[in-house]
């Protein structure tokens, strides 16, 4: 299946203190988890919201309204990642306690391609094989 766009979902709580940029820079230059997707994918970033995550059900509204007016990309043809700094132990905080929640809501607001994972961090890997951050 063609991915149109690839949709970063960012921490709120890490948004404050983290630009976005390893993030957004691993999907222009298609590091890691991006590699895959071709050069005319297009890119959004939103966050979270904030704990618990139930403001982004309005967020992901909005996205689907423009998507179906503006585009003529389906929900299918969207990936949505969950960023790292939600999905793993990592320097911003441990995994996020609402992330199964964050997952059903996207779900529920039609987009089925999630992926876990954005940026890759070198250190953060190392701290994980050292046992000083979880895995998941």
């Amino acid at each position: 299946m063609d991915t149109k766009y690839v949709m970063i979902i960012q921490c709120d709580i890490a948004r404050q203190r983290c630009s976005g940029f390893a993030c957004t820079n691993g999907f222009y230059n298609r590091d890691d988890v991006f590699k895959d997707y071709d050069d005319q994918v297009k890119y959004i970033a939103l966050t979270c919201g904030g704990c618990c995550g139930a403001s982004l059900a309005s967020k992901l509204e909005h996205f689907s309204n423009k998507l179906a007016k503006k585009t003529d990309v389906t929900k299918n043809e969207v990936a949505v990642h969950l960023s790292s700094c939600m999905v793993t132990d990592n320097y911003h905080h441990d995994r996020c306690p609402h992330v199964d929640y964050i997952k059903a809501l996207v779900e529920k607001k039609g987009y089925k391609r999630i992926v876990e994972g954005t940026y890759i961090s070198k250190v953060s890997e190392k701290k994980r094989e050292k046992g000083e951050y979880k895995r998941y």
